[in-house]
Parts: C-alpha cells; structure tokens; sequence
C-alpha cells in the first residue's frame, strides 16, 4: 500500500497508515477474554476448539467493523484474515490462517463475493491443498441489486454473511463434518437475499476521499458496502415506502410462501441511528406477515458498516427447520453476536 500522508482527517485516528494495526490491538484489548491476535491481522478465538471439528475462517478489508472479526468466537468463526482498510487481505496472510488451522476435520472458508477477496482465497486454497490441508470454499452472495436473474459472480457478497457464520459455526460446534457444514451453509446461502439502499456514501479512513456522491435528497437502492452503483436513484422515500420497496423486490427472489419461517435483519452501515432502524424494521416485519411468514430470527444492529454511510441492509432469508436451531437455539459467544443457546 502506498503510504499515506493526510493527517487532517475528522476522524479520531492517529497516523492514517497504521489503522487496520490499531483498530485491530484496541478490539483484542477490548474483548480479551473471547479473541487474540493469532498473528499479524488474523483475529481468532481466544479459547480454541477441538481439533477434531472443523474449523470456519473468513476474510475481508477493515473498515467494516464489526464485520468481520467482531463474529469470532465461540459457536462463529474460528479466525478472520483482516486487509487493509476496504481491502482483502492477500493469499499469503489467508495461506497462514489456513496452516494455522490445518486438521483432520477440515476448513470452511467463507468469503463474501468481492473480487479481491474471491482471487486471494483462490490462490490461497490452491496453494493449501498442495500442503495436505482439507478446506471447501463457500462464496456468499446475498446482494439482489444486479438483478433477479444475475448470475452468481455478479452478486455481491454483504451482511447476510453473518448468518452463514453462526448457522454454519453452530453446525460445526456439534461436530458435523465437513460436507455436512458446508451443505448448511450453504443451503441457507442460497436461500438469502439482501438489498442496500444509502442517502449518503462513505469517506475512506485514510484520506478522506469520497468513495461516491449523492446529491441532497436523494437515495439510492442498491449501493454496494463500498459506494458501488446501484441503479436504483430515486427520491427520499418515508421508512414505510422504502421498506415497502426493499420488501416487494426481496420477496420477488425468494417467493416466500404461507407458513414459511424467515430472518429479518436490519444492518445499519454506519451514519443511520437505532431509531430509524427500528421503524424500517417494523414495516418490514409487517409485510412479511402479511405475506403469511413466521419472523424466526429478527435482528436490528450494526453488523457491517461503511464508515458515516447514511442507510441500512435488508437480509432476508427463508429458514428450514435446522437453520432456526441452529441461529437461535445454539449457543454463540463471540463479541457482537451472543445467543445464550
């Protein structure tokens, strides 16, 4: 990376090259009896699991906190390979975290679907497998804002990676092999559909540049974690008509049927606060009912943010009977996801 120089950015930072180090030692400081620092940027459990179950890792850039590393821990992820700030964090670091779990049971690597992160778990697998170590790739891709019909590659990869984790950690936990695990998760991934929608984008951290530019008074569906386009500009819309919006072009993916039981997240990225979470939420979950669903799983939280972008995700998944147990029913003890099981 090249070294960065701009010092007179309104964030409380020190010097903008040494984020992803810092944020990283203040959340191990912060949670040290549920994380260390296994080595340089990979943040894993503090109390290791048996080596006789899988193990799951994921990776991606910092930026995003709590994403990733906030959802290792107990019954979650085992590890979490850190990039720099919105960037993945190469094969030769993601090879490491691989080698320092390498077992019998085999590794399940999940990876959000970003062009980055995709090429530096590829290359890392490759490069594992040829040292005996046993891992499967599963690439999640809940975005829908390419299109009802987009092929998998064109979809990208957002918060809904979290309930992959905790269905998924949770499966390993009771000590289901590999396939098995994997087959989970997944089942679920498959079964997940997240639209973004923004009013404001983000600043990057280290030099304050502006990732993208929306005018006053309008939102945009569909924008990507970083400011990617979307699409779908329009005017400022209510909570209830933007819910309404999200929830009609979910529900065209995921044809959810009478009796079917689902997950509700609320992901806010950044710059939105808890009470207008909260009121999307309540609209969503109603038009879910009405389409006859049971709300299973329902949650409003930061889960990935985007530095001070302005808006929310909407994660919807369909939930067969084992995915309910295992989200809600297991236990998980990482930091910023905790279910008492």
């Amino acid at each position: 990376m090249a070294e960065v120089t701009e010092t007179q950015i309104a964030k409380f930072i020190n010097d903008p090259n040494n984020l992803t180090k810092e944020l990283l030692e203040g959340y191990v400081m912060a949670y040290k009896d549920k994380v260390a620092l296994g080595a340089e940027n990979i943040v894993v459990r503090k109390n290791p699991k048996d080596t006789d179950k899988v193990a799951i890792v994921t990776l991606g850039g910092a930026g995003h906190e709590p994403a990733l590393s906030g959802f290792v821990g107990e019954g979650m992820l085992d590890a979490s390979v850190v990039g720099d700030i919105f960037a993945a964090p190469g094969a030769p670091r993601v090879l490491e975290a691989l080698k320092m779990f390498k077992r019998d049971a085999g590794i399940l690597l999940v990876v959000l679907n970003h062009a980055g992160d995709v090429m530096a778990a590829n290359m890392a697998v490759k490069l594992a497998e040829r040292e005996g170590i046993k891992v499967k790739i599963l690439l999640t891709h809940d975005d829908i804002s390419a299109g009802l019909d987009a092929a998998i590659d064109d979809r990208r990869g957002l918060a809904g990676c979290v309930a992959v984790y905790k269905a998924a950690g949770a499966a390993a936990e009771e000590g289901k092999s590999l396939d098995e695990v994997y087959e989970i998760g997944e089942r679920l991934n498959k079964n997940m559909a997240t639209l973004a929608v923004a009013m404001k984008s983000c600043t990057h951290p280290q030099n304050g540049a502006t990732i993208a530019e929306l005018p006053d008074g309008i939102m945009e569906i569909g924008m990507g974690q970083h400011g990617e386009g979307g699409g779908g500009r329009t005017e400022l819309l209510s909570a209830d008509e933007t819910a309404s919006r999200m929830i009609e072009q979910l529900n065209k993916k995921l044809n959810i049927q009478k009796g079917e039981k689902v997950l509700l997240y609320i992901n806010g990225v950044g710059a939105t606060t808890h009470m207008e979470l909260l009121i999307v939420y309540r609209k969503a979950h109603q038009l879910l009912e009405e389409l006859g669903a049971e709300i299973a799983e329902g949650k409003v939280a930061e889960i990935l943010t985007v530095q001070e972008m302005a808006g929310f995700q909407m994660i919807v998944g369909k939930l067969d009977q084992d995915h309910v147990e295992l989200l809600t029913k297991r236990k998980s003890d990482a930091p910023y996801w905790t279910v008492c099981g």
